[in-house]
This record gives C-alpha cells, sequence and structure tokens, in this order.
C-alpha cells in the first residue's frame, strides 16, 4: 500500500526514508522538496502528481510523507502517518528535527517493524515497547517470553501485555466535550454541536475486563432520532479496537479489555438537544460617530452546586477606538488596542447567576465613515461536572480473576475555546 516513507525538514531535506517497493526510487524525494516544501501555494496534504501520490502531515517544522502509486484509502495512510507519530513521542518526546537526528537509528527500527512490505503491522506502543528498547524503555521480557509477546503482537488482545502489576488498581474516565456555538443578533442557534471523547487511564493488574454503562435512552441510529423526547442523540461516535461492539449495540454498555495507561476509549459528535452552559445577552448601541455603549450580561444554564470558571470574553470594539471606560461587578475587562478587543475575565460562576459588563468605547473622527462589521464576541470557558450532550457514565465496573479490589473514578468536563461566538 505505501511504497515510500519520508521525514524531512523545513528546508526540503530529507532526515529519514524507507523506499518499501522497487518502483520508486530515492529521487521521488527531489519531487516532494520541489513541489510542496519549496511552493508556498500547496495547502492540501494529497498532492497527486501523475499516478503518484504524496501524503503528508506536518510537526514541529517537518513533514511525514508517505508515497504511493495505488488506489490507497487515505484515512489509513493518515492514519499511520500520526501513529508513527504518537510512537516516537512516546519513547522520545518532542518531535522535532533534532530529537530526529539523534534517534534515527531508533526510529529505522521502529520503522521496520510496524511497516512490513509497505503493509502497516503491528503499532501498539505497548507491545512495541516489549521488543524495542533504549535506555528509557526497559524491557523486562526474557529470552523465554517471546512466544508470550508473539501472542500478543498476533492475538485477540495486541494491545494489552498479561503481566502487568500495580500496587493499587485505579480506572479513571474523564467525559470531555467541545461546545461550539454560533449565534445570531436577534439570538437564534445558527449552529450548536458538541465534539466529545472519552478518555480513560487503566492502572490496573493482570487482564481485566471492564465494562461501564452510559444513558439507558441513547439514540445513535439517525433513522431513529425524535421517537425518545428525552434521548441523548449522538451523530456518531467512534470507538477504541479493544471495545466490544455487539455489547454496545445490545444494552448501550461499553465492553472491553483495556490497553495499559492512558488511551481514548470513545469519540463522539452530538447536534440535537445541545444544553448551551452560558447564555451571552450583547445589547450594543452606536452613539452618533463618537462612541459605541456596550451592555452585556452573562449567565449560567445549569445547577447552582455547579460553577463556571475560566470565563474569558472578547468583545469586539470599532478600529477607529482610542479607549474603552468599562465597568464590571465580577472579575476584570480591559481594553487590548492590540487585537481591538476588550477581554472580560470572570474566574468563578456559579450556576444559576449572572453578571453583567457595561462599557463606552470612544471613537476617533475619521472624514470617511466606514461601515463597523461587528465581529461576534468569542466565549472561552470550563464547567467541571457537566456535559452539554447529556451523556452520564450509570457504571463502571472491572472483573479479574484474582478478584482484587479496584477504585473508579468519573470526571466531566464541558469547556469552549473559540468555538462560542454570539453576534451582537
Amino acid at each position: 500500500m505505501i511504497s515510500a516513507f519520508f521525514i524531512f525538514n523545513q528546508k526540503g531535506e530529507v532526515l529519514i526514508s524507507r523506499l518499501y517497493r522497487t518502483d520508486f526510487k530515492r529521487s521521488i524525494a527531489d519531487v516532494f522538496r520541489i513541489q510542496v516544501v519549496s511552493n508556498s501555494d500547496v495547502r492540501s496534504p494529497i498532492i497527486t502528481l501523475g499516478s503518484t501520490s504524496f501524503f503528508h502531515v506536518r510537526i514541529n517544522n517537518l513533514y511525514v510523507v508517505a508515497v504511493t502509486k495505488n488506489n490507497a484509502n487515505a484515512a489509513l495512510v493518515f492514519e499511520f502517518c500520526y501513529r508513527f507519530i504518537n510512537i516516537c513521542k512516546s519513547y522520545f518526546g518532542k518531535i522535532d528535527e533534532e530529537s530526529i537526528k539523534n534517534n534515527f537509528v531508533l526510529i529505522y527500527e521502529l520503522i521496520d517493524e510496524i511497516n512490513d512490505f509497505g503493509y502497516p503491522q503491528n503499532s501498539e506502543i505497548d507491545t512495541l515497547k516489549t521488543y524495542i528498547t533504549t535506555e528509557s524503555v526497559v524491557s523486562s521480557a526474557s529470552v523465554e517470553d517471546s512466544s508470550k509477546i508473539t501472542a500478543q503482537a498476533t492475538g485477540a488482545t495486541n494491545w494489552r501485555r498479561g503481566d502487568v502489576k500495580y500496587k493499587k488498581n485505579e480506572a479513571f474516565v474523564d467525559v470531555v466535550e467541545v461546545v461550539n456555538l454560533s449565534m445570531s443578533a436577534k439570538g437564534t442557534v445558527l449552529r450548536a454541536d458538541v465534539d466529545g471523547h472519552i478518555q480513560m487511564r487503566a492502572y490496573l493488574s493482570g487482564t481485566p475486563e471492564c465494562k461501564f454503562g452510559l444513558n439507558d435512552k441513547l439514540v445513535i441510529d439517525r433513522n431513529d432520532k425524535g421517537t425518545v423526547s428525552d434521548a441523548v442523540e449522538l451523530d456518531d461516535c467512534q470507538f477504541h479496537q479493544c471495545v466490544r461492539l455487539n455489547d454496545f449495540d445490545a444494552d448501550r454498555s461499553i465492553s472491553f479489555i483495556p490497553p495499559d495507561g492512558e488511551f481514548e476509549l470513545m469519540r463522539y459528535r452530538a447536534t440535537s438537544n445541545v444544553k448551551l452552559p452560558l447564555r451571552i445577552m450583547p445589547t450594543v448601541t452606536e452613539i452618533g460617530t463618537s462612541k459605541v455603549s456596550y451592555d452585556v450580561t452573562v449567565k449560567t444554564n445549569f445547577h447552582n452546586k455547579l460553577s463556571a470558571t475560566g470565563i474569558v470574553l472578547k468583545i469586539p470594539t470599532p478600529l477607529n477606538t482610542t479607549n474603552v471606560e468599562c465597568q464590571v461587578a465580577n472579575g476584570k475587562a480591559k481594553y487590548v488596542p492590540g487585537e481591538n478587543v476588550v477581554v472580560w475575565k470572570i474566574a468563578r460562576l456559579q450556576g444559576g447567576q449572572e453578571c453583567t459588563f457595561s462599557a463606552t468605547a470612544h471613537l476617533t473622527s475619521t472624514t470617511t465613515r466606514q461601515v463597523w462589521a461587528r465581529p461576534p464576541i468569542d466565549v472561552d470557558f470550563q464547567v467541571l461536572m457537566f456535559t452539554a450532550s447529556g451523556l452520564i457514565v450509570r457504571f463502571l465496573k472491572v472483573f479479574e480473576k484474582s478478584n482484587y479490589h479496584s477504585i473508579k473514578w468519573v470526571r466531566y468536563l464541558t469547556k469552549a475555546s473559540g468555538s462560542y461566538q454570539v453576534r451582537f
């Protein structure tokens, strides 16, 4: 599938190269350097020249490039590139030109292990660290354990070793959601959706069987949407390979043998019944050509036992603003001329509460009056133990043949970062 693999620096110099097929020569690297690295107009991560396709990912001024002449699955090629990047991060931390040069022997060993004749092979970090070691990655496996390694790499649970041991057995589940909002000046929701993922950290001995359940009323099939009024509706979801999908389809429970350490268990998206944590109500009035008055109210829309933290509103001002007089009862507000915004920061706001911002922007007189475009107000925040989609974890259970006691933790976090916008 992949005929060649390269890593280039920002000058187009080849740092790593591996040819898997005879239909390519190393000079193919010159084509990528001329057509992509030296061409600032290139925007697409896929460039096809004749019958040759270049798939590239940029990271820290490096180009990770996979080349093929086949009609390859683009998603699979990019998945291979990102897996390679994650493997390198796990072995030697930050990926930059210096770290690539310092670890080129290890990188060639990893490339040859995860790709055989152009076909991606096992790329589970936990398995690779069992038999590809460095000074910082030491394997406890002996020669007698080679059969276990083979079974792990080719068996049903290639993502986990069977000899993992912990003094304290714990499992942490984080449900993290990013809310995206676009609201019109009339208060109409133009867009409201949630990008969520369930992150898990499993520090469990042996080969445990984990099971946790999500909402009883959880709808994923688009054809079933609207059949249950109070259902949590997901547009789509993706699972880690360890999840048994038959159990999920039957009773919305997730059964799996977890990888050791941290991994992403599930990723999902929701566009229906989104609960907006903050409501922003702006009133902005242009007074002649010399002033603009602002009255902005922030109201929380969740239980009073919860609180929003790190709230930051970026309120736009006209380009010819000279200074802004601000009045706030909560937080701090400051005019930032370089960005043409007033930044209003609120450290914490309890559920059911509201606070108000008032200001007057003074403008310089101009010979020709230009219409102010009125960019939207950007809002950043975090709310712990709240989900905008309504997704909840009903239970979390760990089963292991030694029947040890385990401690389970579930945390929810809803946040927005530059994706929560309200027009005025």
